[in-house]
Protein backbone atom coordinates (compact mmCIF):
# COMPACT_ATOMS: atom_id res chain seq x y z
CA UNK A 1 0.00 0.00 0.00
CA UNK A 2 1.64 3.51 -0.95
CA UNK A 3 -0.69 5.81 0.72
CA UNK A 4 1.50 5.37 4.61
CA UNK A 5 0.14 8.81 6.08
CA UNK A 6 -3.21 7.30 5.99
CA UNK A 7 -3.38 3.74 7.06
CA UNK A 8 -0.88 0.74 7.42
CA UNK A 9 -2.36 0.19 11.10
CA UNK A 10 -4.00 -2.98 12.20
CA UNK A 11 -7.59 -3.13 13.44
CA UNK A 12 -6.33 -3.09 16.81
CA UNK A 13 -5.40 0.64 16.39
CA UNK A 14 -8.66 1.41 17.53
CA UNK A 15 -8.36 0.51 21.06
CA UNK A 16 -6.49 3.87 21.41
CA UNK A 17 -10.26 5.02 21.32
CA UNK A 18 -12.94 3.42 23.87
CA UNK A 19 -14.11 3.85 26.98
CA UNK A 20 -12.96 4.58 30.16
CA UNK A 21 -13.14 6.88 33.04
CA UNK A 22 -13.12 11.00 32.49
CA UNK A 23 -9.63 12.93 32.74
CA UNK A 24 -10.76 16.27 34.28
CA UNK A 25 -9.78 18.83 32.36
CA UNK A 26 -6.22 20.53 33.18
CA UNK A 27 -6.28 24.68 33.50
CA UNK A 28 -5.55 26.01 30.07
CA UNK A 29 -2.44 28.10 32.11
CA UNK A 30 -0.52 24.58 33.08
CA UNK A 31 2.86 24.50 32.06
CA UNK A 32 3.69 23.47 28.23
CA UNK A 33 0.94 23.20 25.31
CA UNK A 34 -2.21 23.13 25.53
CA UNK A 35 -3.80 19.98 23.17
CA UNK A 36 -7.61 20.10 21.94
CA UNK A 37 -8.75 16.14 21.64
CA UNK A 38 -10.43 14.95 18.29
CA UNK A 39 -11.98 11.97 17.81
CA UNK A 40 -14.91 10.36 17.36
CA UNK A 41 -15.53 9.05 21.13
CA UNK A 42 -13.20 8.84 23.90
CA UNK A 43 -9.22 8.70 23.72
CA UNK A 44 -7.60 6.89 26.25
CA UNK A 45 -5.09 7.72 28.47
CA UNK A 46 -2.24 5.53 29.05
CA UNK A 47 0.39 4.80 31.62
CA UNK A 48 3.01 4.10 28.87
CA UNK A 49 3.81 5.93 25.69
CA UNK A 50 2.03 2.15 24.02
CA UNK A 51 -1.49 0.65 23.31
CA UNK A 52 -0.66 -2.03 25.08
CA UNK A 53 0.05 -0.18 28.10
CA UNK A 54 -2.39 -0.02 31.23
CA UNK A 55 -5.95 2.35 30.61
CA UNK A 56 -5.31 5.47 33.13
CA UNK A 57 -8.46 7.51 31.96
CA UNK A 58 -10.15 9.01 28.95
CA UNK A 59 -10.68 12.55 27.54
CA UNK A 60 -13.74 13.39 25.23
CA UNK A 61 -13.81 14.56 22.23
CA UNK A 62 -12.66 18.50 21.90
CA UNK A 63 -11.70 18.20 25.40
CA UNK A 64 -8.62 20.56 26.25
CA UNK A 65 -5.67 19.44 28.15
CA UNK A 66 -2.20 20.70 29.30
CA UNK A 67 0.61 18.32 28.00
CA UNK A 68 4.02 18.85 29.56
CA UNK A 69 6.99 17.09 27.26
CA UNK A 70 6.57 14.34 24.54
CA UNK A 71 8.21 11.08 24.18
CA UNK A 72 8.28 7.96 21.60
CA UNK A 73 6.45 5.71 21.37
CA UNK A 74 4.22 2.92 18.98
CA UNK A 75 3.08 4.56 16.16
CA UNK A 76 -0.31 5.10 16.01
CA UNK A 77 -2.47 6.43 13.08
CA UNK A 78 -5.63 8.64 14.46
CA UNK A 79 -7.73 11.22 12.98
CA UNK A 80 -4.86 14.17 12.72
CA UNK A 81 -1.75 12.44 11.87
CA UNK A 82 0.16 9.14 11.64
CA UNK A 83 2.83 9.89 14.34
CA UNK A 84 5.06 7.69 17.58
CA UNK A 85 4.67 11.11 19.60
CA UNK A 86 2.78 10.24 22.66
CA UNK A 87 2.13 13.41 24.96
CA UNK A 88 2.73 13.08 29.10
CA UNK A 89 -0.27 14.69 30.30
CA UNK A 90 0.09 16.79 33.21
CA UNK A 91 -1.96 15.11 35.33
CA UNK A 92 0.02 12.09 34.72
CA UNK A 93 -0.37 9.55 31.90
CA UNK A 94 -0.11 9.70 27.91
CA UNK A 95 -1.78 10.17 24.92
CA UNK A 96 -1.06 9.35 21.72
CA UNK A 97 -0.49 12.50 19.52
CA UNK A 98 -2.25 11.18 16.49
CA UNK A 99 -5.82 12.12 17.69
CA UNK A 100 -5.05 15.78 19.16
CA UNK A 101 -3.74 19.08 17.82
CA UNK A 102 -1.72 21.24 19.92
CA UNK A 103 -1.21 25.32 21.07
CA UNK A 104 1.91 26.47 21.55
CA UNK A 105 5.21 23.81 21.46
CA UNK A 106 5.80 20.68 23.46
CA UNK A 107 9.17 19.80 24.43
CA UNK A 108 11.19 16.61 24.79
CA UNK A 109 10.78 14.53 27.80
CA UNK A 110 14.13 15.08 29.76
CA UNK A 111 16.11 11.14 30.19
CA UNK A 112 18.61 10.55 32.59
CA UNK A 113 21.89 9.83 31.19
CA UNK A 114 23.30 6.45 31.77
CA UNK A 115 25.50 6.04 34.32
CA UNK A 116 28.61 4.31 34.45
CA UNK A 117 28.58 0.77 37.01
CA UNK A 118 31.72 -0.47 38.80
CA UNK A 119 33.40 -3.05 37.11
CA UNK A 120 31.87 -6.55 38.94
CA UNK A 121 34.58 -9.30 39.88
CA UNK A 122 31.91 -11.84 37.99
CA UNK A 123 30.35 -10.08 35.57
CA UNK A 124 29.82 -13.23 33.45
CA UNK A 125 27.28 -14.25 35.88
CA UNK A 126 24.77 -11.69 34.23
CA UNK A 127 22.01 -12.81 32.48
CA UNK A 128 20.88 -11.43 29.37
CA UNK A 129 16.92 -9.96 29.89
CA UNK A 130 14.16 -12.55 28.82
CA UNK A 131 12.53 -9.39 26.76
CA UNK A 132 15.38 -9.53 24.24
CA UNK A 133 14.06 -13.20 23.34
CA UNK A 134 10.46 -13.35 21.42
CA UNK A 135 8.77 -17.28 21.93
CA UNK A 136 7.80 -18.81 19.03
CA UNK A 137 5.92 -21.86 18.39
CA UNK A 138 6.99 -24.51 15.58
CA UNK A 139 4.32 -25.41 13.23
CA UNK A 140 5.09 -27.91 10.40
CA UNK A 141 2.91 -30.07 8.31
CA UNK A 142 5.71 -31.68 6.73
CA UNK A 143 7.62 -33.39 9.57
CA UNK A 144 10.58 -32.14 11.93
CA UNK A 145 12.07 -28.90 11.07
CA UNK A 146 15.93 -28.34 10.61
CA UNK A 147 17.69 -25.50 12.50
CA UNK A 148 20.72 -24.61 10.94
CA UNK A 149 24.32 -22.51 11.02
CA UNK A 150 22.83 -20.18 8.82
CA UNK A 151 20.26 -18.84 6.76
CA UNK A 152 20.36 -20.97 4.08
CA UNK A 153 18.86 -24.56 3.64
CA UNK A 154 22.53 -25.29 2.28
CA UNK A 155 23.99 -24.63 5.48
CA UNK A 156 24.49 -27.87 7.77
CA UNK A 157 22.01 -29.14 10.14
CA UNK A 158 22.28 -28.47 13.84
CA UNK A 159 19.08 -29.61 15.15
CA UNK A 160 15.66 -30.79 14.06
CA UNK A 161 12.37 -29.42 16.43
CA UNK A 162 8.96 -30.90 15.80
CA UNK A 163 5.83 -29.16 15.56
CA UNK A 164 4.30 -27.41 18.92
CA UNK A 165 8.49 -26.90 19.76
CA UNK A 166 9.08 -23.60 21.10
CA UNK A 167 12.19 -21.66 19.92
CA UNK A 168 13.59 -18.07 21.57
CA UNK A 169 13.91 -15.47 18.60
CA UNK A 170 16.62 -12.38 18.65
CA UNK A 171 16.22 -10.78 15.23
CA UNK A 172 15.78 -11.73 11.69
CA UNK A 173 17.54 -11.86 8.35
CA UNK A 174 17.33 -12.36 4.57
CA UNK A 175 18.21 -15.83 3.59
CA UNK A 176 17.16 -18.87 1.06
CA UNK A 177 13.34 -18.72 0.40
CA UNK A 178 11.45 -21.54 1.81
CA UNK A 179 7.69 -22.45 1.38
CA UNK A 180 6.46 -23.70 4.58
CA UNK A 181 3.08 -24.55 6.85
CA UNK A 182 2.99 -21.03 8.31
CA UNK A 183 4.09 -19.13 5.14
CA UNK A 184 6.62 -18.75 1.74
CA UNK A 185 9.27 -16.29 2.96
CA UNK A 186 13.07 -15.93 2.66
CA UNK A 187 13.13 -14.94 6.44
CA UNK A 188 15.21 -16.49 9.08
CA UNK A 189 14.73 -16.49 12.51
CA UNK A 190 18.40 -16.29 14.21
CA UNK A 191 17.68 -17.70 17.98
CA UNK A 192 19.04 -17.49 21.21
CA UNK A 193 22.20 -19.96 20.57
CA UNK A 194 23.03 -18.26 17.18
CA UNK A 195 21.53 -20.58 14.84
CA UNK A 196 18.97 -19.88 12.39
CA UNK A 197 15.33 -21.36 11.58
CA UNK A 198 13.04 -20.61 8.58
CA UNK A 199 9.94 -18.42 9.65
CA UNK A 200 8.00 -20.02 7.23
CA UNK A 201 7.83 -22.72 9.77
CA UNK A 202 7.22 -20.37 12.79
CA UNK A 203 4.36 -18.54 14.57
CA UNK A 204 5.66 -15.45 16.66
CA UNK A 205 6.00 -11.58 18.08
CA UNK A 206 7.60 -9.60 15.53
CA UNK A 207 11.29 -9.65 15.42
CA UNK A 208 13.55 -6.54 14.52
CA UNK A 209 16.33 -7.26 11.70
CA UNK A 210 19.59 -8.23 12.74
CA UNK A 211 22.25 -5.27 13.05
CA UNK A 212 23.90 -4.95 10.29
CA UNK A 213 21.73 -6.67 7.81
CA UNK A 214 18.83 -5.52 5.50
CA UNK A 215 15.22 -5.07 6.72
CA UNK A 216 14.01 -6.20 3.56
CA UNK A 217 14.37 -9.79 2.45
CA UNK A 218 14.94 -10.27 -1.26
CA UNK A 219 11.44 -10.10 -3.08
CA UNK A 220 10.97 -12.42 -5.90
CA UNK A 221 7.49 -14.22 -7.04
CA UNK A 222 6.22 -14.16 -10.44
CA UNK A 223 4.19 -11.22 -11.93
CA UNK A 224 0.52 -11.23 -12.48
CA UNK A 225 -1.04 -10.07 -15.43
CA UNK A 226 -4.22 -7.80 -14.52
CA UNK A 227 -6.27 -10.55 -15.36
CA UNK A 228 -4.49 -13.26 -13.87
CA UNK A 229 -4.98 -10.88 -10.38
CA UNK A 230 -8.61 -10.28 -11.26
CA UNK A 231 -9.24 -13.57 -11.42
CA UNK A 232 -7.05 -14.71 -8.17
CA UNK A 233 -8.62 -12.29 -5.93
CA UNK A 234 -12.54 -12.92 -6.51
CA UNK A 235 -12.64 -15.80 -4.73
CA UNK A 236 -11.60 -14.32 -1.53
CA UNK A 237 -13.11 -10.33 -2.41
CA UNK A 238 -16.14 -12.10 -2.37
CA UNK A 239 -15.88 -14.36 0.72
CA UNK A 240 -15.12 -11.19 2.71
CA UNK A 241 -18.50 -9.40 1.10
CA UNK A 242 -20.34 -12.73 2.64
CA UNK A 243 -18.71 -12.64 5.76
CA UNK A 244 -18.05 -8.97 6.50
CA UNK A 245 -20.11 -6.94 3.76
CA UNK A 246 -17.76 -4.98 1.76
CA UNK A 247 -18.71 -5.02 -2.03
CA UNK A 248 -16.30 -7.27 -3.99
CA UNK A 249 -15.80 -4.78 -6.33
CA UNK A 250 -14.39 -2.30 -3.66
CA UNK A 251 -12.21 -5.10 -2.21
CA UNK A 252 -10.39 -5.86 -5.68
CA UNK A 253 -10.15 -2.33 -6.63
CA UNK A 254 -8.55 -1.58 -3.43
CA UNK A 255 -6.11 -4.68 -3.50
CA UNK A 256 -5.01 -3.28 -7.06
CA UNK A 257 -4.40 0.14 -6.22
CA UNK A 258 -2.33 -0.21 -2.70
CA UNK A 259 -0.34 -3.60 -3.78
CA UNK A 260 0.39 -2.31 -7.50
CA UNK A 261 -1.25 -5.46 -8.67
CA UNK A 262 0.38 -7.57 -6.47
CA UNK A 263 3.55 -6.39 -7.29
CA UNK A 264 4.43 -4.60 -4.13
CA UNK A 265 7.07 -6.47 -1.48
CA UNK A 266 4.07 -6.70 0.85
CA UNK A 267 2.18 -8.64 -1.19
CA UNK A 268 4.80 -11.01 -2.94
CA UNK A 269 6.44 -11.92 0.15
CA UNK A 270 3.73 -11.23 2.58
CA UNK A 271 0.37 -11.95 1.08
CA UNK A 272 -0.12 -8.68 2.53
CA UNK A 273 -2.30 -6.39 0.16
CA UNK A 274 -3.86 -3.68 1.95
CA UNK A 275 -0.55 -2.79 4.34
CA UNK A 276 -2.95 -4.21 7.52
CA UNK A 277 -0.16 -3.72 10.47
CA UNK A 278 0.36 -6.03 13.31
CA UNK A 279 -0.19 -4.25 16.73
CA UNK A 280 1.93 -5.16 20.07
CA UNK A 281 2.77 -8.51 18.00
CA UNK A 282 -0.93 -9.57 17.67
CA UNK A 283 -2.00 -10.58 14.07
CA UNK A 284 -5.44 -11.47 14.50
CA UNK A 285 -7.80 -14.67 13.69
CA UNK A 286 -6.77 -14.54 10.08
CA UNK A 287 -3.10 -13.33 9.30
CA UNK A 288 -0.24 -16.29 10.80
CA UNK A 289 2.22 -13.72 12.14
CA UNK A 290 4.36 -10.14 11.59
CA UNK A 291 6.92 -9.30 9.74
CA UNK A 292 8.99 -5.82 10.20
CA UNK A 293 9.77 -3.42 7.52
CA UNK A 294 11.50 -0.02 6.93
CA UNK A 295 8.69 2.12 6.13
CA UNK A 296 8.04 5.96 5.08
CA UNK A 297 5.05 8.00 6.63
CA UNK A 298 3.98 11.26 6.59
CA UNK A 299 2.02 13.59 8.74
CA UNK A 300 -1.24 15.68 7.18
CA UNK A 301 1.12 18.68 6.47
CA UNK A 302 3.36 16.76 4.98
CA UNK A 303 5.83 16.32 6.97
CA UNK A 304 7.53 12.32 6.08
CA UNK A 305 9.81 10.47 8.19
CA UNK A 306 11.54 7.02 8.55
CA UNK A 307 10.27 4.30 11.26
CA UNK A 308 10.22 0.74 11.93
CA UNK A 309 6.63 -0.64 11.36
CA UNK A 310 5.32 -4.60 11.64
CA UNK A 311 2.90 -5.72 9.12
CA UNK A 312 0.51 -8.95 9.07
CA UNK A 313 1.36 -11.97 7.49
CA UNK A 314 -0.92 -14.51 5.20
CA UNK A 315 -1.32 -17.68 3.94
CA UNK A 316 -3.37 -16.56 1.05
CA UNK A 317 -4.62 -13.76 -1.04
CA UNK A 318 -7.88 -15.05 0.40
CA UNK A 319 -6.97 -14.51 3.76
CA UNK A 320 -5.89 -10.97 3.41
CA UNK A 321 -8.89 -10.14 1.13
CA UNK A 322 -10.68 -11.09 4.18
CA UNK A 323 -9.06 -9.46 6.90
CA UNK A 324 -9.30 -6.58 4.55
CA UNK A 325 -13.30 -6.55 4.99
CA UNK A 326 -12.72 -7.36 9.12
CA UNK A 327 -10.73 -4.32 9.46
CA UNK A 328 -13.40 -1.81 7.88
CA UNK A 329 -15.92 -3.90 9.89
CA UNK A 330 -14.33 -3.52 13.10
CA UNK A 331 -13.43 -0.10 13.27
CA UNK A 332 -16.20 2.23 14.33
CA UNK A 333 -15.27 4.90 11.91
CA UNK A 334 -16.08 3.03 8.92
CA UNK A 335 -19.82 2.14 10.54
CA UNK A 336 -21.60 4.25 8.11
CA UNK A 337 -20.67 2.53 5.01
CA UNK A 338 -22.10 -0.13 5.68
CA UNK A 339 -25.44 0.98 5.26
CA UNK A 340 -24.06 0.50 1.65
CA UNK A 341 -23.09 -2.93 0.94
CA UNK A 342 -25.15 -3.22 -1.91
CA UNK A 343 -24.02 -0.12 -3.61
CA UNK A 344 -20.30 -0.05 -4.57
CA UNK A 345 -19.71 3.15 -5.05
CA UNK A 346 -21.45 4.60 -2.15
CA UNK A 347 -19.88 2.50 -0.08
CA UNK A 348 -15.95 3.35 -1.45
CA UNK A 349 -17.37 7.02 -0.72
CA UNK A 350 -17.87 6.64 2.65
CA UNK A 351 -15.31 4.55 3.67
CA UNK A 352 -12.87 7.51 2.33
CA UNK A 353 -14.62 10.58 3.59
CA UNK A 354 -14.37 8.19 7.22
CA UNK A 355 -10.43 9.09 7.03
CA UNK A 356 -9.10 5.79 5.23
CA UNK A 357 -6.70 8.11 3.15
CA UNK A 358 -5.53 11.22 2.72
CA UNK A 359 -5.34 11.10 -0.77
CA UNK A 360 -7.24 13.70 -2.22
CA UNK A 361 -8.19 11.72 -5.73
CA UNK A 362 -8.51 8.37 -3.57
CA UNK A 363 -11.75 7.45 -4.34
CA UNK A 364 -11.84 8.38 -8.11
CA UNK A 365 -8.77 6.24 -8.78
CA UNK A 366 -11.05 3.01 -6.88
CA UNK A 367 -14.19 3.86 -8.91
CA UNK A 368 -11.87 4.18 -12.23
CA UNK A 369 -10.20 1.04 -11.51
CA UNK A 370 -14.14 -0.71 -10.71
CA UNK A 371 -15.34 0.57 -13.39
CA UNK A 372 -12.07 0.22 -16.87
CA UNK A 373 -11.83 -3.27 -15.17
CA UNK A 374 -15.48 -4.14 -14.77
CA UNK A 375 -15.51 -4.89 -10.81
CA UNK A 376 -19.02 -4.75 -10.74
CA UNK A 377 -19.45 -8.22 -11.98
CA UNK A 378 -18.23 -9.84 -9.52
CA UNK A 379 -20.56 -8.17 -6.38
CA UNK A 380 -23.22 -11.25 -6.68
CA UNK A 381 -24.55 -10.13 -3.10
CA UNK A 382 -25.08 -13.64 -2.56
Amino acid sequence: MRQYARRFAGPLLVAAVGAGLVVAPAAANAAGATLTVDVRSTLKVRSEPSLAAKVVGSLRDNQRVSAVCSVTGQSVRGSVRTTAQWDRLSTGGYITHAYVSVSGSLPKCATRSPQAEAVKTKPATAKPAASKYKTGTVKSADGKVNIRTGPSTASPVKRVVATGAKVSGVCYVAGTKVVGTVRTTTQWNRLSDGTYISHAYVVSPALSVCPGTSATPSTPATSLTPEQFIKAAVPGAQQGWREYGVPASVTIAQAILESGWGRSGLSTVDRNYFGIKCQSGRYGTLANGCHDYNTQECTKAGSCFSTTASFRTYASMGHSFRDHGNFLRVNPRYAGAFNYTKQANSFIWKVWKAGYATDPNYYTKVTTLMAQQNLYQYDTWK
